[in-house]
């Protein structure tokens, strides 16, 4: 089958496309015909051996993490799915990609696709929205009334976890470019800031919690919006000792993780804030619970372009821009 591969680590990973084997299944696993599948920021960085110590490959390694398509073998102990199931899932460090013809989904990872979105906007959504719940609902714990800060409101993080901080009844600050203004404000954005004009440190206060999305200073900028007890939840770093304790690394990984956070944990224990990094894992139940969301049309999926798939790798190349408004996904069928 045909799937878009990386050779190796570093500046010239060689992304293209190969034929490799048909996946085989063990006992709880799906195999699944890959109709679409998004692409994230992550799997621009993983070739370049960034995550090499924390996230492992067998290479060559299929790119992708995000599907939808549908299953057309179940193993023996598969008992949620069957061959012919439109399912969508997040397959992010399983040592597999999406990017493929075919791709193996563990059970627990998969859902059934919302019967209202077609396979392109079913793609477009299992990284984003389970990154945006697991941050929001289980690190954040965000309530009703609440603040919470969402930069890059329009990428394909903000564009998703402003519409389920709205559900869960918070209040959203965001930053935008001009043009962007009208698209996040639609999706409930409550205070808005072009970053092109302001700094939105001097414009905001009172924030209860704070989703890191944006690389350089701006995980720091943000500790000064933050009330006493606030929670900054990172998804771009730095990684920090608990994340490397949760994945059981070894004591130099956790020794470098520690000094890597020094900067940013101390800044927030000054301020009397929380600071936690986020790796968003593989979970169908929560998938589930954001497919109900998604067929309810409380929350709707933001896409920017659709690729065909013999342009996967310029796809990646486009999302590398950092312009896309929404999701970017490749079409195979």
């Amino acid at each position: 089958m045909k799937a878009l591969t990386f050779k190796r680590y570093g500046k010239s990973p060689e992304i293209g496309f190969a034929d490799v084997p048909r996946p085989t299944l063990k006992p709880d696993e799906l195999l699944v015909q890959v109709h679409a599948a998004s692409v994230n920021p992550i799997d621009n960085m993983i070739p370049t051996g960034l995550f090499k110590a924390v996230v492992k490959f067998q290479l060559p390694a299929t790119l992708g993490s995000d599907l939808a398509g549908v299953v057309t073998e179940v193993g023996s102990r598969v008992t949620r799915f069957k061959p012919g199931d439109a399912v969508f899932a997040n397959i992010f460090d399983q040592g597999t990609g999406s990017m493929a013809e075919f791709a193996v989904v563990p059970e627990s990872a998969a859902a059934l696709k919302p019967a209202n979105l077609d396979f392109v906007q079913a793609a477009s959504i299992p990284m984003v929205g389970l990154t945006s719940w697991q941050a929001l609902k289980e690190r954040v714990n965000l309530r009703a009334g609440q603040k919470v800060f969402i930069p890059a409101g329009a990428g394909g993080i903000g564009t998703f976890a402003i519409q389920l901080a709205k559900w869960l009844g918070a209040k959203v600050g965001t930053t935008t470019s001009t043009g962007n203004i009208e698209l996040v404000r639609s999706l409930g954005a409550d205070e808005v800031v072009d970053y092109k004009q302001q700094e939105f440190e001097t414009v905001l206060r009172g924030y209860d919690a704070v989703l890191g999305t944006v690389r350089g200073d701006a995980i720091e900028k943000a500790i000064g919006i933050l009330k006493p007890g606030g929670k900054i939840v990172s998804l771009v770093g730095p990684l920090d000792v608990a994340f490397a304790r949760g994945r059981r690394l070894n004591l130099v990984l956790t020794a470098v993780f520690a000094l890597m956070s020094r900067k940013i944990k101390r800044l927030a224990r000054k301020q009397d804030v929380d600071y936690a990094f986020l790796f968003a894992r593989p979970d169908g139940h929560q998938l589930a619970q954001i497919g109900e969301l998604l067929e309810t049309q409380r929350i709707r999926p933001v896409i920017d372009r659709v690729f065909p798939f013999a342009q996967a790798k310029e796809a990646l190349d486009y999302l590398a821009l950092g312009r896309a408004k929404g999701k970017v996904v490749v079409q195979m069928r």
